[in-house]
């Protein structure tokens, strides 16, 4: 446990030393990246040794915060999530060298990397905190990093709403992750993570009541559909290398909240397990139509992860559900697709993070249709982005394709009582997945063919260069991982056996005997990856062999093409926007008259694509709880005297409820 206090250390060191020396941005941002690379390359090292070694690692000391101890525990399940955040974080910082080099306000580098290290401590010290009051500082250390990272170019009123959206609502979440410890603290006895195995003796109806809350409070960090709906805007908002660390990693302490939670409430009502598998699926599907419809390269990827965290939850769900129905076996292999798809998440969406950064970088422009013609221009950048669209399309030989085939795999296998929705859901939820994956090419190739092929639309994208080195190492070793797991899905799988046994005893022994075909997944794949290879080279010989002659194109009869007369990314969803996808996911159009005659006059149109569950379900219940409140201005009197008299009640009235409780008075709880 010393290598993971020193990681804690040197974060703490570099971001606090980057702060220092804001005034020379080149030496707050060498103690930033220094303290970071050192930080995330210390924390891996433990998160290894648990992961293939088993067993745990302990530290505890005392605290002087009440009921609070400084408890840290790298058990397998906790070594399963620090291994992305560690990883990822490391490559974000290489990436964030050449990403900030010509930043436009260079003493706020020192900022940038202070609360970079800060959140990347935030996340280590929540997936290992062992004491609630530890876990939720962590959280909030976590929340205030990412807050002020997203709001770096707070100058634009879009990155300020954003910000503030995601604060507000990360903090309503924290009122009911305050009310399950509690309550959990209450029934124990203790505010100990240790102490809490007595919750599994809890009545239904309570512990269902508490996996309510912890749903609650842990899915709006992690973008459970339909409490998304400040990741759609806060994507886009932070810088690249931010968005991939928040996509890949921030949304997991969510998923990771919610798998220890609820694991400790066996006597939950089984249909929690199925609530999850069904908001699984309706954000899977969700995600990935509203990303069909995005013209911004960040936030078709952000709605993107709305799909993958539902296909997450699909999977742990459904791990839930058979557990509670006695089928260890089918749990066992529905929680390894959806942790194995955590895992695949991080590398393909940082990949893809990082890869539309590049694109921001080189053009200006988040637009795809201010781009086009980049391949030819930058032909690392966008030849990595198409092996992460690859990947994320879940289409062989990458990672995606294994993870979604065990929940493929558990769905089709589920077995689960007939009578009633449960043993129907399964079998529906088969077709929205594949669905998912159909509308998931639709979005990718989208997103590839307008920004990376044709002629490029605008100068900036004429003018457009590859990316620095610094910025092209992280998303190449993030492909290899995508390969690595696709051709080799043995061995990620073996990685998952100890924290798998956390949530399903013996599931090694169990889910081995429908672990035989991944070997088959490695072969083929290696057939495939070898085929295309071959053929590529064999292509690249023969056009050199015969050199091309340029030639005009037929232009449709018009003598002077430009480029605004290519198809955009609007035209080329029209048939999945106008006739597959209902009509209140569809963009609102705002504009003058349509065109008209031979000579029209000008028009404007612009189509806005905003989130329906944000402007049609929440934005107007906050309206309307805003207006009734109104009626309680009177007690905001602006007078400090009246202020104190506020205070004086409030504690006058918690002293009462401990004297009266001391003095064996239990009515009041």
């Amino acid at each position: 446990m010393i290598l993971f206090l020193l990681a804690l250390a040197c974060l703490a060191g570099g971001g606090l030393l980057a702060l220092a020396t804001y005034s020379r941005p080149r030496l707050a941002a060498t103690c930033g990246l220094v303290g970071a690379l050192l930080g995330t390359g210390f924390a891996l090292v433990p998160a290894l040794a648990v992961l293939t070694g088993g067993g745990s690692l302990a530290c505890d000391y005392p605290w002087t915060v009440p009921a609070g101890r400084f408890t840290l525990l790298l058990d397998p399940l906790a070594a399963f999530f620090i291994l992305p955040i560690a990883l990822l974080a490391f490559l974000c910082a290489i990436y964030a060298i050449g990403y900030l080099q010509d930043y436009p306000r260079p003493t706020a580098l020192g900022a940038h990397w202070f609360f970079f290290n800060v959140l990347v401590a935030g996340l280590l010290l929540v997936v290992t905190a062992a004491n609630t009051v530890l876990f939720l500082a962590a959280w909030e250390i976590m929340t205030v990093g990412s807050f002020f990272l997203i709001a770096l170019e707070h100058r634009q009123t879009e990155v300020r709403q954003a910000a503030w959206l995601y604060l507000v609502l990360a903090h309503l979440a924290l009122m009911f992750l305050f009310a399950f410890f509690i309550s959990a603290g209450v029934h124990c006895g203790s505010l100990a993570f240790a102490d809490f195995a007595r919750l599994a003796q809890l009545p239904e109806a309570t512990a269902t009541l508490l996996a309510a809350l912890a749903i609650a409070g842990f899915g709006v960090k992690a973008g459970l559909f339909p409490l998304h709906v400040w990741l759609p805007d806060a994507h886009p908002a932070a810088p690249s290398h931010v968005s991939a660390l928040m996509s890949g990693v921030v949304v997991k302490t969510g998923i990771y909240g919610i798998l220890r939670v609820v694991g400790l409430l066996p006597t939950a009502a089984p249909e929690i397990g199925l609530v999850l598998m069904l908001l699984g699926g309706a954000g899977a599907l969700y995600g990935i139509a509203m990303a069909t419809l995005q013209r911004d390269i960040k936030r078709c990827l952000a709605y993107s992860t709305v799909e993958n965290v539902g296909i997450i939850f699909l999977g742990l769900g459904l791990g839930f559900y058979a557990l509670r129905h006695g089928q260890p076996a089918l749990a066992a292999l529905a929680f390894a697709g959806g942790l194995l798809h955590c895992w695949n998440h991080t590398l393909f969406k940082g990949l893809m993070f990082l890869g539309a950064g590049s694109l921001l970088h080189a053009t200006g422009s988040r637009d795809m249709n201010q781009m086009g013609g980049l391949l030819q221009r930058m032909p690392w950048s966008g030849t990595l982005l198409i092996g992460g669209s690859l990947a994320i399309a879940a289409l062989p030989p990458f990672n995606g394709l294994v993870s979604e085939w065990l929940l493929y795999l558990a769905l089709l296998q589920s077995g689960l009582p007939a009578e009633g929705f449960g043993g129907l859901a399964p079998l529906l939820l088969v077709g929205v997945l594949g669905l998912t994956g159909a509308l998931a090419l639709v979005a990718f190739s989208r997103l590839l063919g307008i920004a990376l092929l044709g002629e490029p639309r605008t100068p900036a994208a004429r003018q457009a260069h590859e990316a620095a080195p610094s910025m092209l190492v992280p998303m190449c070793l993030l492909l290899f991982c995508c390969l690595a797991i696709g051709l080799l899905p043995q061995l990620a799988v073996g990685l998952l056996i100890p924290p798998l046994a956390e949530l399903v005893p013996g599931a090694g022994e169990l889910i081995a005997p429908r672990l035989a075909p991944l070997a088959e997944f490695g072969r083929w794949g290696g057939y495939l990856l070898g085929g295309l290879g071959a053929a590529t080279l064999a292509l690249l010989w023969l056009l050199r062999q015969r050199p091309g002659a340029l030639a005009s194109t037929w232009g449709c009869g018009f003598a002077f093409p430009t480029p605004r007369m290519a198809y955009t990314g609007e035209a080329y969803a029209e048939l999945t926007r106008n006739h597959l996808l209902p009509a209140v996911l569809r963009p609102l159009p705002e504009g003058s008259a349509a065109v008209s005659g031979l000579f029209p006059r000008l028009v404007s149109r612009l189509q806005r694509s905003l989130d329906p569950i944000l402007t049609r379900l929440y934005l107007p219940l906050v309206e309307d709880i805003a207006g009734r409140c109104v009626r309680l201005r009177w007690l905001q009197q602006g007078r400090l005297p009246v202020y104190l008299f506020y205070i004086f009640v409030t504690c006058a009235v918690l002293m009462a409820w401990v004297i009266l409780e001391d003095h064996g008075w239990r009515g009041i709880r």
